[in-house]
């Protein structure tokens, strides 16, 4: 049987390069491309079979942003497959992202510019809202409608015989002074995008401790800085036109400066032909480019407090009981 893949966020940037070249190492795999609707979906498909007329590339549509659409697109998947071979969670938003220059230009005096430069540390804020579920935005799209698609998956992922893998798409950025365990959607904070992949990272760990056993495991991985829709957002055109020709001279000193969603998707490639059982839990694989271009893959162990990954995993459990009151006609 052909190993069936799905990617969320598929439409653009790092998920889009990444069908790509998943399709370049295996044509024989059946892409499932998760989008947040059905012209996004089409769209993404007829662009894909554009170069691979001959895949089988299927879609769903499912806004990671709203429960009622996770519940839909799991049944939907359930109905489809008998089992998924490995699941792109890919799928994020940084809304409203702001710069704080004062803090870069003090990092320019205090020798930590490059540093910062490659992990937004102290330079990002965004502006977050509640969604219609009454979640905070970022955590909900980018780690807990993810947390509730597995979850609502489990009976297509769990297999002995045949382990799959959840890839998560991480971040540089993801930093325990960004996160707390009191307040994990980040309701209160300016760093709602390091919180939630940093609550990545940790829900990674602890599904490794829960389901390998059970044929599933977990893995994480940054892209790098990658030039998408996402990024450009954070700062005016005019000025990336500008500072492109320096970032590509920093990416000499700087290996996660991938710049593009093709080089971005290097690790989640690369861990496309990896046996699941014989990587590391507590290591983040990142997407690197050298200055002349060349793609390869770094290990870096995570920094991330067993304990307070378990006792988040306990609050997602409770939060997920609470959410599904509301939509228990959508359940089986």
């Amino acid at each position: 049987m052909e190993r069936v893949v799905l990617v969320t966020g598929a439409s653009s940037g790092v998920g889009l390069a990444l069908c790509q070249r998943l399709l370049e190492e295996d044509g024989r795999i059946h892409l499932c491309i998760a989008c947040r609707n059905e012209q996004k979906s089409e769209a993404t498909r007829d662009l894909i079979l554009a170069t691979h007329p001959f895949a089988q590339v299927s879609t769903v549509e499912v806004d990671l942003g709203n429960l009622a659409s996770i519940l839909r697109a799991a049944r939907e998947l359930r109905c489809r497959f008998q089992r998924l071979d490995f699941v792109y969670l890919n799928a994020g938003i940084m809304p409203n992202p702001h710069v704080n220059f004062k803090a870069l230009w003090h990092g320019l005096l205090t020798g930590k510019m490059l540093h910062m430069l490659t992990t937004a540390e102290g330079i990002m804020t965004q502006t977050d809202r509640l969604n219609g579920d009454g979640l905070q935005e970022v955590f909900a799209t980018n780690l807990f409608g993810h947390f509730m698609l597995v979850r609502q998956l489990q009976s297509l992922l769990c297999g002995k015989e045949k382990p799959s893998q959840l890839i998560w798409t991480s971040s540089s950025n993801a930093r325990e002074s960004a996160f707390s365990l009191s307040d994990y959607q980040h309701a209160k904070g300016q760093e709602s995008y390091s919180s939630s992949k940093y609550a990545t990272d940790l829900t990674s760990v602890v599904l490794n401790k829960k389901f390998n056993g059970q044929g599933l495991y977990s893995s994480v991985v940054c892209p790098g800085l990658v030039m998408s829709n996402m990024t450009y957002g954070i700062l005016p055109v005019f000025l990336w036109k500008l500072l492109m020709p320096i970032m590509w001279l920093i990416r000499f000193v700087a290996k996660t400066y991938t710049l593009t969603p093709y080089n971005g998707a290097e690790a989640h490639v690369w861990l496309f032909k990896q046996k699941p059982e014989y990587l590391d839990s507590l290591v983040k694989y990142h997407s690197c480019t050298s200055g002349l271009g060349k793609c390869y893959v770094e290990p870096r162990k995570m920094d991330v407090d067993e304990d307070i990954a378990e006792k988040f995993y306990q609050k997602l459990l409770e939060l997920e009981e609470q959410t599904l009151e509301k939509y228990r006609d959508l359940l089986d």
